[in-house]
C-alpha cells in the first residue's frame, strides 16, 4: 500500500488518509494537503470541511494548525504525511523524517523517508565544506573542526591541520558512544 501511494503522489493522483489521533476531523494527502472534514460542532453547527491552508514555520516547514477537544496543536506537514502513509510516530531522535530532495516545502509522499537522526545528521546530502561527517572547515581559524550531536547539544572535540585527522576524532567519539 505505501509503493502504491508514493507511485500515485509521483503521478499527481492525490489519496486522503486518516491522521491518526484526528480520525473523522482531519485527512492528510500523499501530496501534502491536510483538510478538515464535515462534521458537527459543539452547538449543533454544520461545519464544511476544506483543504487548510498551510504556513511557513520559522523552521521552514510548512505546518498547520489541528484542532481537537478545545486544544490547538501546530504541527509540520511532512510529518502528519509520514504518520499516515508511513507509520510513523515520534519518537525523539530514533527515527526522523527526511526530504530526500532537501526541500522542505515538498511535502509529497514520495519525497519523504524514515531515518535515524545520526543519518539525517550526516548532511552528506547537503553541500558541505568536508567530505566527513561532523567535521567542517573553520575559515576564522584555517582549521577543520569536529564535533559531535548528542541529545540536541553539540560536542567539542577540537581543532586541526588535517581533515582526516578530525573525522578520527569524529569516529572515536562515536565508537566511545556505541550508537
Amino acid at each position: 500500500k505505501k509503493m502504491i501511494a508514493k507511485t500515485l503522489s509521483r503521478l499527481g493522483i492525490e489519496v486522503w488518509k486518516d491522521i491518526p489521533e484526528y480520525e473523522d476531523l482531519y485527512q492528510v494527502s500523499n501530496l501534502g494537503n491536510v483538510k478538515s472534514l464535515d462534521r458537527i460542532d459543539s452547538g449543533g453547527r454544520k461545519l464544511k470541511g476544506k483543504v487548510l491552508k498551510t504556513f511557513i514555520r520559522s523552521t521552514t516547514y510548512f505546518a498547520v494548525t489541528l484542532s481537537k477537544n478545545n486544544k490547538s496543536k501546530l504541527i509540520n506537514t511532512h510529518q502528519l504525511v509520514a504518520y499516515a502513509f508511513l507509520n510513523h510516530k515520534s519518537c525523539g531522535y530514533k527515527l526522523v523524517v527526511n526530504h530526500i530532495d532537501i526541500n522542505p516545502k515538498n511535502n509529497k509522499l514520495y519525497n519523504l523517508e524514515l531515518i535515524t537522526q545520526r543519518k539525517n545528521a550526516n548532511k552528506k546530502h547537503i553541500k558541505s565544506s568536508s567530505n566527513y561527517v561532523g567535521v567542517t572547515w573553520r575559515k576564522s581559524t584555517c582549521k577543520w573542526l569536529a564535533q559531535i550531536h548528542i541529545n540536541g547539544k553539540y560536542k567539542y572535540l577540537g581543532l586541526f591541520t588535517d581533515e582526516k585527522e578530525a573525522a578520527q576524532a569524529y569516529q572515536k567519539e562515536l565508537n566511545k558512544m556505541k550508537l
